[in-house]
């Protein structure tokens, strides 16, 4: 099981003088994390933050995955996450013996998840020892931002001079991979968040609460603790205008729809200095690196690509570079013709689309823009436009590679078999957490349907299970302008 994007918890295993207080402490994922935040805050931002040259620990701190089920069970007390999927798996046999959690330091860029930690390294020993013990392949099982490092992973472990298992390696360790609510193609909220601490979360409150954040987390805090944290830039959106469109439309814009999602951060008053024209996922990063330090830019630049591969001959160039292996659209999955790969996700709740920005004329703050929170009309509330997805990711991005892009010869040579399992977000209104039927990004992992589905792959029967589509992915991917090589 590989966690998603801040479920796992993080202890800190620091010694010197400000960090022995909290020694084996948690300092995200738990009641200590918060209390630290509100008397602390200054200690508990120098620890959650990385070294912004090396992108590594900075002195004097030292902060650790925690490991085991306790990892990713629960965020914080009464916070499930994947502790209805343990409980399941139980029922059919699975315990400590037989399945792994392979929790990981979210917040570093892929590449020092293995210089610091050599995380990929145990990963790799962990599933040959489960082969060798059982005399079965293993069943992968990733939640959110997790699959993209499990597909990092899959590239790691065969090349030359990193994993070193060749290429059959996946072929003969891996049965099955359960994808749930993947990011494949990232998650577009995350460019606000790292742009102007921002998000759809923020934007929705009150003025009174808004203050009260301000007082204690400001926007360029969080927006620095975000950039500090290059692990999340991994969820930057790919693909650029090809998936996510252009002024002229986008793939998942609907009939009946004013305005076209293509345009991704929007100015209505375009007349200050950093406001001047509208802008596409394209050009989103550049106005992103344009608004944030020579540092951020330097670290994701050389950890991630966001482009799009047109040909094998690219596709397979790309296999041997590290900072293409997160990206689907540059590199293809393994030649493992065995492989089964199950797409799992939800749909049918409202998900941040595009953003409209304006010029931050706070003169206290230190960044150059922020969201439009006054504006809502339509499909946009408080400057967020909403579109379709699971609340968190975007439809595009669960969807487009599982429905259409791993059906393209140059991304699946070896024609892995991909099932597609959409689920509908159908919350009950008297839970917190949306009952049975929420399709929520990650109280899915509580969802009936979903444990159903989870515990026929491992048990062995996942070849029952066929593609149940609801939403127009299909539509929508075919206007993506990504084409079967001729």
């Amino acid at each position: 099981m590989i966690p998603g994007v801040i479920s796992t918890g993080l202890e800190s295993w620091g010694t010197a003088e400000g960090s022995r207080q909290y020694f084996r402490k948690r300092l995200w994922g738990s009641w200590t994390m918060m209390r630290a935040l509100v008397l602390d805050k200054a200690q508990w931002k120098r620890h959650i933050m990385l070294d912004k040259d090396t992108g590594l620990d900075p002195p004097g701190v030292k902060l650790r995955a925690a490991q085991g089920f306790d990892a990713a069970d629960f965020f914080i007390t009464g916070y499930w996450i994947w502790n209805k999927i343990l409980e399941n798996l139980a029922t059919i046999g699975y315990d400590p013996g037989n399945a792994f959690t392979a929790a990981y330091d979210w917040r570093m860029s892929y590449q020092n998840y293995e210089i610091r930690d050599q995380y990929f390294t145990r990963l790799k020993s962990h599933i040959e020892v489960a082969v060798r013990v059982s005399n079965k392949k293993v069943v992968l099982l990733s939640h959110s931002m997790g699959s993209q490092v499990l597909y990092y992973f899959l590239h790691w472990v065969e090349a030359e001079g990193y994993g070193n298992g060749g290429p059959g390696w996946v072929d003969a360790y891996i049965d099955s991979w359960i994808n749930i609510s993947g990011c494949m193609l990232g998650a577009l909220k995350d460019v606000p968040a790292v742009l102007s601490g921002e998000m759809k979360d923020t934007a929705q409150l009150n003025a009174f609460a808004v203050y009260g954040l301000e007082r204690f987390l400001s926007r360029y805090e969080r927006a620095e603790i975000f950039r500090a944290m290059p692990g999340l830039s991994s969820m930057l959106p790919l693909g650029g205008n090809a998936v996510w469109g252009d002024e002229n439309g986008a793939p998942d814009d609907t009939p009946g729809q004013n305005v076209t999602y293509g345009p991704f951060i929007r100015f209505r008053n375009q007349t200050s200095t950093f406001t001047d024209k509208n802008i596409t996922v394209d050009d989103s990063l550049d106005f992103l690196f344009r608004n944030t330090e020579p540092w951020f830019k330097k670290m994701i630049q050389t950890s991630y690509s966001h482009g799009v591969a047109h040909t094998t001959k690219q596709v397979e160039d790309n296999q041997l570079l590290p900072a293409k292996w997160v990206n689907p659209l540059e590199t293809r999955l393994p030649l493992a013709p065995s492989l089964k790969i199950y797409c799992f996700y939800g749909i049918g709740k409202d998900t941040e689309r595009a953003y409209y920005y304006r010029s931050d004329d706070d003169p206290l703050s230190a960044l150059n823009v922020t969201l439009d929170t006054t504006y809502t009309a339509g499909n946009v509330d408080h400057g967020v436009v909403m579109g379709e997805g699971d609340g968190t990711v975007n439809l595009l991005s669960s969807g487009y590679m599982c429905a259409k892009g791993w059906k393209m010869k140059r991304y699946n040579p070896a024609g892995v078999k991909v099932t597609t399992f959409e689920m509908k977000h159908e919350p009950d209104r008297f839970s917190p957490r949306g009952g049975p039927n929420t399709a929520d990004h990650v109280d899915i992992l509580g969802r009936m349907s979903l444990n159903e589905l989870i515990l026929q792959v491992a048990g062995g029967r996942g070849e029952l299970i066929e593609d149940t589509i609801h939403s127009n992915i299909r539509e929508y991917a075919e206007k993506v302008k990504i084409y079967e090589e001729k």
